[in-house]
């Protein structure tokens, strides 16, 4: 065999490890135990780790403003949940994982614009464009949402309700999964159910 191609055999099997031992020590996010930490730059150029928020309760809402699903809650739901969010001094952070050039990608600038335009209310919009945040706590869809208690613990993972559709007409009659998340915590209560399954469209890393 010649050294040559001893050498990329060797190179594959090593990149092939690295790999399997990535795969290995970057742990899903798990209920009842701490929340991923990260560090991101939001949309007006501020720095935020997950960290300056303890002693806070913390909402993720992963989003893709050409998302029809996302679409369906940025009728007003998702902004009125955001504002009794901001009422009870819950952090809101909405996140952006779109890779450059794929849909839902945008700009600082953008951000900013569909913030406005659409009269909505987080404490931040952070930009994932290399997906780091969104791998980190298995983001599948938007708007998958998540809810952070006060300690740092993920309480809450899955969809904003139980109405899989993009019908802005059946959020009345859905069970509101991340309104009552954010209700029990506020109770002292247990959140119940702690995960569901999430809808939308998918991330696109």
């Amino acid at each position: 065999m010649k050294s040559s191609y001893r050498k990329r055999l060797l190179n594959a099997g090593i990149g092939a490890c690295a790999m399997v031992i990535a795969g290995v020590t970057a742990a899903a996010p798990s209920i009842n135990a701490a929340a991923p930490e990260f560090t991101a730059v939001d949309s007006n150029g501020m720095t935020h780790s997950l960290a300056d928020f303890r002693g806070s309760a913390v909402v993720l809402e992963w989003t893709n403003h050409d998302c029809p699903f996302v679409v369906k809650h940025y009728q007003g739901n998702m902004q009125e949940l955001q504002r009794e969010a901001a009422d009870e001094g819950v952090v809101w952070l909405t996140v952006i994982s779109s890779r450059p050039g794929s849909q839902g990608y945008v700009s600082p600038e953008e951000a900013n614009e569909l913030t406005s335009r659409r009269n909505a209310a987080p404490t931040a919009v952070l930009l994932d464009p290399e997906g780091s945040i969104g791998r980190a706590y298995g983001a599948q869809v938007t708007p998958h949402m998540y809810v952070i208690d006060e300690d740092g613990m993920l309480v809450y993972m899955g969809g904003i309700d139980d109405k899989p559709t993009s019908n802005p007409q059946d959020i009345p009659g859905a069970t509101p999964y991340v309104r009552n998340a954010l209700a029990a915590l506020a109770a002292g209560q247990a959140v119940d159910p702690s995960q569901t399954r999430p809808y939308g469209c998918t991330v696109k890393y």
